[in-house]
């Protein structure tokens, strides 16, 4: 994953290139290859960038990243799947003159080429974008339509002080004189009713998070966006509704398999070793049995799977795991934590999230994501 940050308006900064900085710096696990910034002081507008790499590796892919002809700038968290098929339709209608093969150029060359929301509706994906249009100095935020990478943003200050503030985590909005930490009641009031604190909500007054499908414009001569919808789920489930399958239920089967094998062909597409965490339950296993199969058949190795085990027997799924990883034949660590191993974790929680969050999965999730780190850079699961 990458980190995205930056603001909008505000009094002229004096070191605009520190305070980016110290957006960037502060969102580090999140991209601890490289970070970049880039700002324009008379436009007041501002990007800051931290860098997990995974597609092109080189200098090429670094961000911000400016577009071709100079009229947008992104900073990118996420992964265009079917990036490669996007680029054979602009060199088809709008051969760009292509500097590297990452997905973030890709995106700027469909925007020059469709405009923003029509590339974004043909993108597959995950991903939390910023990009400042420069002919009609506008800043445009998008999220993913299911919401897996996040985006929180809003107004602080008044008058002439006033900025929008826009970034991955939280922890990056502070960085910002501006920022006021002000607790929303009303937040901690669905915090303990959902366990967390649900979308559009943040824990801090003033701070919205993005929704899952939707894009937000803002720019300083108008200062009351609302969020629209690129991708609404209620009309994809009423348009299958409307076309429901006809086919028996063994093609059925096979038209699910096909899709989800697509699906995770896709997000395995990166210039990183990439493996998964297994539990052992249904969804990560179909995830890794596919995975498994499409490493075959291009001629890799075996996957790299990890699982989280524990000594009570009522939370240990590591045996589960094992059994499917023997079936599968992939190459597994386990790693069994005692209570006082997990105990150990909770000191670091509030430095992890944001924001309250009551899942007490978050601890094996940590533990599992801290020992695939050492093996790949990229991990699938069951979600």
């Amino acid at each position: 994953m990458c980190g995205v940050a930056g603001y909008l308006g505000g009094l002229d900064q004096a070191d605009p290139r520190e305070l980016l900085n110290g957006m960037g710096h502060a969102m580090l696990t999140r991209g601890p290859d490289s970070g970049g910034t880039w700002f324009d002081m008379p436009a007041r507008i501002g990007l800051s960038h931290r860098r997990l790499s995974i597609m092109d590796l080189s200098s090429m892919g670094h961000q911000p990243m400016v577009s071709q002809t100079g009229r947008y700038i992104i900073t990118f968290n996420g992964e265009i799947y079917n990036h490669q098929a996007l680029r054979a339709q602009l060199e088809a209608t709008h051969p760009p003159d292509w500097r590297g093969h990452s997905d973030t150029e890709t995106l700027l060359a469909g925007f020059e080429a469709w405009g923003l929301v029509a590339t974004l509706q043909n993108s597959v994906g995950m991903f939390a974008i910023a990009v400042w249009d420069r002919h009609t100095s506008t800043l445009w935020l998008g999220r993913d339509r299911l919401g897996e990478k996040p985006l929180y943003y809003g107004w602080q200050g008044r008058g002439q002080q006033a900025v929008f503030l826009f970034g991955s985590e939280l922890k990056a909005l502070k960085q910002h004189p501006q920022f006021k930490a002000d607790v929303d009641r009303g937040a901690l009031a669905l915090l303990l009713r959902h366990n967390h604190v649900p979308a559009p909500y943040s824990i801090h007054e003033g701070i919205q998070k993005l929704e899952p499908g939707c894009l937000l414009e803002v720019s300083l001569a108008k200062r009351t966006e609302r969020p629209r919808r690129y991708w609404d789920a209620r009309a994809v489930m009423r348009s299958g509704e409307r076309t429901p399958f006809t086919g028996t239920p063994e093609q059925a089967v096979d038209a699910l398999e096909e899709l989800l094998r697509t699906s995770i062909e896709g997000q395995m597409l990166a210039d990183v070793p990439v493996g998964a965490f297994l539990s052992g339950g249904v969804d990560s296993s179909v995830v890794v049995a596919l995975m498994q199969s499409v490493s075959r058949q291009q001629g890799r190795g075996p996957v790299r799977t990890f699982t989280i085990g524990f000594a009570e027997d009522g939370y240990d799924e590591s045996p589960h795991a094992q059994a499917v990883a023997t079936h599968l034949g992939t190459q597994h660590t386990a790693l069994q934590v005692s209570a006082s191993e997990a105990q150990k974790v909770i000191a670091s929680l509030p430095a992890l999230y944001c924001e309250p969050f009551a899942d007490s999965s978050q601890i094996p999730t940590f533990l599992v994501s801290k020992m695939a780190r050492e093996h790949v850079t990229v991990a699938l699961s069951g979600d």
